[in-house]
């Protein structure tokens, strides 16, 4: 073979692999953020929002989104000057939907944690609270420890899944179920013992049914919650942390809070 046919080969050879490395790239490659001119550049925010968590995200009597998430979302569009497009989400498929660019951001009670900044980035917390392990009164549970043999239910992939799965001890039957709404109902109908919820939901069950006299038996965990982006978009990240600041400081998320929660916004956990 000849030294020129031999660089010929070479050339089409590296070429052919070039080429295919940028198809490679493209397919396998993560999902591209979305930037802050992105966004503004097509005049909408599409924000993905849980629908079965209230008072941060429930339907109303028009079958539309509204609650204290929903409101955030509102005035994030509100200082970015864009159209708002709401996308119900569900805890499972919160992720998927943000990297697969169905949303551009998620705020959806969404509890920040090393595992899921793995795959998405947080904002500064906007909103916070305790998840609890919430049982009959006459159920003897007073730590992580008496829940062998216990039946706990919990919403599949939700912070309460999380750390009833790290602290049960063996013996636990954990009962994952797709929402918190039937996890309270499995609790309301007898099919499970206990549940790991926040503190507003576990308030709602024992309005529900007082005569069952549920309570409270420990912390499960405090839940500061982000609004969480594709990783990758440091403008987009920067431009979320001023907003989530500014309106901590000029009292719009404290309002917020007052209207969905009835008491002050109070301190955030910091990061």
């Amino acid at each position: 073979m000849s030294l020129k046919t031999f660089v010929n080969r070479a050339r089409r050879s590296l070429l052919a692999l070039g080429l295919g490395a940028v198809i490679a790239g493209a397919l396998a490659g993560p999902a591209a953020a979305a930037g802050i001119d992105d966004i503004v550049s097509k005049k909408k925010l599409q924000v993905g929002v849980l629908v079965d968590v209230p008072p941060f995200g429930m339907t109303n009597a028009n079958n539309e989104p509204e609650g204290y998430d929903v409101d955030v979302a509102r005035l994030m569009a509100k200082y970015l000057g864009v159209e708002l497009e709401l996308v119900p989400v569900t805890g499972p498929n919160r992720i998927p939907f943000l990297l697969t660019n169905k949303v551009d951001v998620l705020i959806a009670t969404f509890g920040i944690t090393p595992e899921r900044a793995k795959q998405v980035q947080f904002a500064i917390p906007y909103s916070s609270f305790d998840v609890v392990l919430l049982a009959p009164k006459a159920k003897a549970i007073g730590a992580a420890k008496d829940l062998k043999g216990v039946k706990v239910g919990v919403a599949r992939a939700s912070t309460q899944d999380t750390a009833v799965t790290a602290m049960a001890p063996q013996g636990t039957q954990i009962m994952r179920f797709d929402d918190d709404a039937t996890t309270m109902q499995a609790l309301l109908s007898g099919q499970i013992d206990a549940i790991g919820v926040t503190t507003l939901i576990a308030r709602q069950i024992q309005e529900m049914n007082p005569a069952a006299e549920y309570e409270a038996k420990f912390v499960l965990r405090r839940q500061p919650n982000g609004i969480a982006m594709r990783r990758g978009d440091a403008d987009l990240l920067q431009w979320v942390n001023t907003f989530i600041y500014f309106i901590k400081n000029n009292g719009e998320l404290d309002a917020i809070h007052q209207k969905w929660l009835g008491k002050p916004l109070g301190e955030l956990p910091v990061f």
